[in-house]
């Protein structure tokens, strides 16, 4: 039985595509309305979608603790941090539309398709404490991925990183705060935030996907400059920034071959569990089926509101033309 042949990838016009490539060594900054690359294209919106998604899901593990936080000032922390997330979503959602794709396409991909999002979310917050070392961690390890992109090509995505950077960080000083807060606390308080250390330590390292060699995308983000530095060399400046922040507070990072490049300056590391990541990705993590299933339950709940909103605007939609 013969087999439909797929249709052959559009050839670029090869004098666009050196022009285009010139821009991107010399810095330029590339806008939506500017020629690019179909593959250019596809690549970012791939990877700004799945940066959205990601901001999107990574409010539920702390959303869980709203209710639970010990006192007033954590529980308004707690709840500006969540509405962060999903405000860096909606922006870097906004990003990926001048690219030409709608955002309900992009959100039907990712709750009912094979989009992707960050591993880190499909991991439980057992304890208080992992609401801490979420912010210390793992918005740290966003933190340095993210620094790089607002240096990216592309100018949307470059530009809504700017903010989102900003309150990034904002985001690692409230939860290393709360991390040196319960180190200096009792012998239990400092031995559920070291439990939270070693068991997000690993998923961290893990955020800034696999190493340059076995990443498939990292060639062409890297040579039109949307990525600015490889896998592997923002690991590296996550784990020397990180281990002097642990010492600081007398806690331990769970990886004995941790030791110190006097001639590099480097902080060696051990070799992360990729069978871990690799299984987390393939949607067989802690709480992959939990974490979906929720933003299912939230999107088909929200309906009314999406058609409520849209009606209305369709109402005014005539008063706003005559008015102009």
């Amino acid at each position: 039985m013969a087999t439909e042949a797929k249709p052959a990838a559009p050839t670029e016009d090869p004098v666009k595509l050196a022009e285009f490539e010139a821009r991107c060594d010399r810095g330029e900054t590339i806008e939506p309305k500017d020629w690019m690359p179909e593959k250019y294209r596809r690549q970012l919106t791939r990877m700004m979608s799945q940066h959205a998604h990601s901001e999107v899901v990574g409010m539920l593990p702390e959303g869980n603790w709203i209710t639970r936080a010990p006192n007033l000032r954590r529980k308004m922390c707690l709840i500006a941090k969540v509405q962060d997330e999903g405000g860096h979503g909606l922006y870097i959602y906004c990003g990926t539309e001048t690219l030409g794709t709608d955002r309900a396409e992009l959100i039907d991909q990712y709750l009912y398709g094979t989009a992707k999002y960050s591993s880190i979310f499909n991991y439980p917050t057992l304890t208080w404490a992992d609401i801490g070392v979420i912010g210390w961690l793992v918005d740290g390890a966003a933190i340095v991925n993210q620094t790089m992109l607002a240096h990216a090509s592309y100018g949307p995505y470059a530009r809504a990183m700017i903010r989102i950077c900003k309150e990034e960080n904002f985001h690692k000083r409230q939860g290393y705060e709360l991390c040196a807060t319960l180190a200096r606390g009792t012998p239990a308080q400092k031995a559920m935030v070291q439990d939270a250390v070693n068991r997000w330590w690993w998923p961290s390292l893990m955020m800034f996907g696999p190493h340059d060699t076995n990443s498939p995308h990292s060639a062409d983000l890297l040579r039109w400059k949307v990525k600015q530095k490889s896998n592997d060399d923002l690991r590296q400046r996550f784990v020397n920034l990180t281990v002097p922040q642990a010492q600081a507070i007398g806690l331990t990072l769970p990886d004995p071959d941790l030791k110190l490049d006097q001639a590099t300056g480097d902080w060696k590391f051990g070799e992360i569990d990729w069978s871990e990541f690799n299984a987390v990705i393939a949607g067989n993590g802690p709480m992959n089926r939990e974490r979906i299933a929720a933003r299912r339950k939230a999107h088909e709940e929200g309906a009314w509101v999406r058609e409520a909103a849209a009606a209305y605007a369709a109402k005014h939609q005539p008063a706003a033309g005559q008015a102009a």
